[in-house]
C-alpha cells in the first residue's frame, strides 16, 4: 500500500508513556491530583489559556452503559501561524474526567467542525474513535493527534526546535471522556475543562512533523461461544454503513484490496504492508485502536537485515494511548517498508461495560465503541533527500 505523507502535524513529546494494562476495564482512572504544574517557558515561547465555551454536564448514552465521549470545539483565536510546542488539559472536574484527546484542525476543516457542533444539540457532540467529523478526520490527515490526558499526566512538552504547525483559522478539539460508573450511570456534577497551549512563532531552522498514519484491516469474527446475526462479516460490514454512511461502510473491503490481500483474513492479528515513497526522519508514534485493541507494532524492513521494531505496544490500553518517542531518530525513504501488526481480543466484548450489553459481532473497522481500527501513527518529518 503506498503512503503519502498526511498533513497533520504532530511534536515529539517527553510524555511517552504506552499502555501496560491487560485489560482495559471503563472505569475510573484515579491517579491523585490532576496536572502538575507545566515546566518554564523556553526562549521565544509564550501560554495561550483556553477553556470549553461553557460547564458541561455529561449523561450516559442512548443505549445505557456509563461512559460518554463528548468532542468541544475551542478557537485558539489565531491571527498569525504559530508552532504548537507542548499542551496540557486541566479538568474542572476530576471526579468525572477518565481522560482527554488534543485534535488540531487545520482551516480546511474548520467549516465542517463549526457544521457538526451547530446541528448537535447541547455543547460539543458525540465522538469516540475520533473527532467525529468528516473532514476533521486523523487518519486521513484532516485533522492531527496531539495530545492524550489522563488523572495523573503532567504537561506534554515536545522538542524545542519542532513544533506542531497551527495556521490562522485553525480549530482545536477537546475530546473529554466522561466516566459515569463510580455514580451508577447517572450525572454527577459538570466540567468545564482547561487546555493550556504552549506556542512559539518559529524560525525558518523550526522543524515541521507530521503525521503518517499506517492502517491495517479489522476483521474480528465472533467469538466461538458467540452467534447472532451481526456475527456475518456482510451484515456488520451493512451496519456500519448504516451508523457512519457509505465511506466508512466501505473502509473493510477497501483495507483488504489496499493491503494486497485477495480476499479478508478473518482472525485476531492483522497485517499490512505500507511502502515509503518519500525519505523522512521516524521520531515518535503511538497506536491506535478501540477496546478490543491488545496489541500494536510497526516494523521498518520485516525480513532484511536492516530490519527494526520502530513502535512496540505489546499491551494496548485504550485508555492511555501514548506518544511513544524513538530511542534516536530513524532515517527511511523509497525502498523501505512500514508493516503494522494489530491483534484484538473478541473475548474482551464479556468484560467491558461498554460492551457487554451489546450483541455480539464480526468486527470491522468503524468509529463506534462497538467497531475497531488499527493504526500506527508516526511522528515524521520529511527530508529533501
Amino acid at each position: 500500500m503506498a503512503l503519502a505523507t498526511a498533513f497533520a502535524v504532530v511534536a515529539c513529546g517527553s510524555n511517552t508513556g504506552n499502555g501496560a494494562a491487560p485489560v482495559p476495564t471503563g472505569g475510573h482512572n484515579a491517579h491523585g491530583q490532576s496536572s502538575a504544574p507545566p515546566q518554564p517557558l523556553r526562549a521565544g515561547e509564550r501560554f495561550v489559556d483556553l477553556k470549553m465555551a461553557e460547564a458541561y454536564t455529561p449523561a450516559p448514552p442512548e443505549g445505557g452503559g456509563t461512559d460518554e465521549y463528548r468532542c468541544q470545539v475551542i478557537d485558539p483565536g489565531l491571527t498569525k501561524a504559530a508552532f504548537l510546542t507542548g499542551t496540557q488539559v486541566t479538568p474542572q472536574n476530576i471526579a468525572l474526567a477518565h481522560h482527554a484527546i488534543v485534535y488540531a484542525v487545520p482551516p480546511g476543516g474548520a467549516a465542517a467542525v463549526h457544521e457538526q457542533d451547530a446541528r448537535t444539540p447541547g455543547l460539543g457532540w458525540q465522538c469516540f474513535g475520533g473527532t467525529g467529523v468528516n473532514g476533521a478526520e486523523v487518519e486521513k490527515g484532516e485533522a492531527a493527534w496531539v495530545d492524550t490526558w489522563a488523572p495523573g499526566a503532567s504537561e506534554t512538552l515536545f522538542d524545542e526546535d519542532a513544533g506542531f504547525k497551527l495556521e490562522p483559522g485553525s480549530l482545536i478539539v477537546l475530546q473529554m471522556h466522561y466516566n459515569l460508573l463510580a455514580t451508577d450511570g447517572k450525572p454527577a456534577g459538570s466540567d468545564r475543562s482547561a487546555l493550556r497551549l504552549r506556542l512559539k512563532d518559529g524560525t525558518p531552522q523550526t522543524r515541521e512533523l507530521d503525521t503518517l498514519p499506517l492502517d491495517a484491516p479489522t476483521d474480528l469474527p465472533c467469538a466461538a461461544d458467540e452467534s447472532g446475526p451481526l456475527c456475518d462479516r456482510a451484515a456488520s460490514i451493512a451496519d456500519v454503513t448504516k451508523r457512519f454512511g457509505q465511506e466508512v461502510g466501505e473502509t473493510a473491503d477497501r483495507q483488504v484490496e489496499e493491503c494486497g490481500q485477495s480476499a479478508p483474513k478473518p482472525g485476531n492479528t492483522q497485517i499490512c504492508d505500507h511502502e515509503v515513497e518519500a525519505p523522512m526522519t521516524l521520531f515518535a508514534g503511538f497506536g491506535h485502536m478501540h477496546l478490543l485493541g491488545r496489541a500494536i507494532k510497526v516494523e521498518l524492513n520485516p525480513g532484511k537485515p536492516n530490519a527494526k521494531v520502530v513502535l512496540d505496544v505489546p499491551q494496548f490500553d485504550f485508555d492511555n494511548q501514548r506518544l511513544v518517542k524513538l530511542p534516536s531518530p530513524v532515517e527511511i525513504g523509497p525502498g523501505d517498508t512500514l508493516r503494522v501488526t494489530c491483534t484484538h481480543d473478541a473475548a474482551l466484548r464479556k468484560q467491558l461495560p461498554q460492551l457487554k450489553k451489546l450483541p455480539p459481532r464480526y468486527v470491522v473497522w468503524g468509529d463506534g465503541t462497538s467497531d475497531e481500527m488499527c493504526t500506527g501513527i508516526m511522528t515524521v518529518s520529511p527530508r529533501k533527500s
